[in-house]
């Protein structure tokens, strides 16, 4: 690969061995680099974006406005998120994080206070997004002496949690998500007097649960069942349980405007009936 063009410090633009040209991240790849040069070998774990990617676009018109060391810490933040949690995230991150990050520094050194009504939430059903949250907010701290809020770990986690979600990016909002989970246990803890101690490792588990079930709503990959044998068995098991998990089902319709299948109920009513055993 060779440069073709130096955008910033952090930003080039370069041409593979097929003529096909991408955008390579990464701290310092520009610096002092023309174009004609190769790239160099310890670059190779950099990121790279092909130009005809639909992020592509969105980067380099936020690059004409922000400074590339914005890009610079949204990367670093990516990559220590990306390891801690095992996994790639969505690309268009780094398009939607370093824009929050720059503005979140504008605001702060403006003395503009935005309030987050969910950064509980957020903190509480994401703890791995949020400590990777926090880890983003001490390290603008570090390097751009900026105090930000607590509560900024929580924005930061938000654009986490939507980034690993690649395929259902647009389906998806850890916002809205962390909402329907509250309500869920907001039911399930008045309805069964449940505890929410963050001590509690069966409530902790519960909410793991509920994670999966609002990322199965809003990608709309409820559990169904031809049968309903599992919905009819819990019944009769477990009805204060299922009676609970029904609550559970007319709220979401009323709110959301959408019907939880029979299975989705069945499901909730198992993990209702274990979490109250062990309160």
């Amino acid at each position: 690969m060779r440069i073709k063009k130096v955008l910033n410090s952090s930003v080039v633009l370069v041409s593979d061995a097929d003529d096909a040209e991408l955008i390579l991240l990464g701290k310092g790849i520009g610096y002092g680099r023309k174009p004609g040069a190769e790239v160099p070998e310890d670059a190779q774990d950099q990121v790279f974006l092909a130009l005809r990617h639909p992020v592509a676009k969105d980067l380099l018109e936020l690059l004409n406005s922000i400074p590339p060391e914005f890009l610079e810490l949204a990367r670093e933040i990516i990559d220590h998120a990306e390891r801690e949690l095992h996994t790639t995230l969505h690309p268009h991150l780094y398009v939607a994080l370093t824009d929050h990050l720059h503005f979140a520094v504008e605001r702060a050194r403006s003395g503009l206070t935005v309030v987050n009504r969910l950064a509980w939430e957020i903190q509480s059903y994401y703890p791995e997004e949020y400590r990777i949250g926090s880890f983003g907010r001490e390290l603008l701290r570090e390097r751009l002496v900026v105090e930000l809020p607590e509560e900024e770990a929580a924005n930061l986690a938000f654009h986490i949690a939507n980034a690993r979600h690649v395929d259902e990016l647009t389906a998806f909002n850890a916002f809205e998500a962390a909402k329907l989970i509250d309500q869920v246990v907001t039911i399930v803890t008045y309805g069964m007097g449940v505890s929410v101690s963050p001590d509690n490792v069966h409530f902790s588990r519960f909410v793991t649960h509920m994670r999966y079930f609002a990322d199965r709503f809003f990608a709309d990959r409820m559990l169904t069942s031809a049968d309903d044998f599992l919905f009819h068995e819990l019944r009769k098991r477990y009805p204060q349980a299922m009676a609970c998990a029904e609550r559970v089902r007319s709220h979401v319709a009323g709110v959301q405007q959408r019907a939880l299948p029979n299975e989705e109920v069945a499901y909730l009513a198992l993990h209702i009936q274990r979490v109250s055993e062990r309160r």
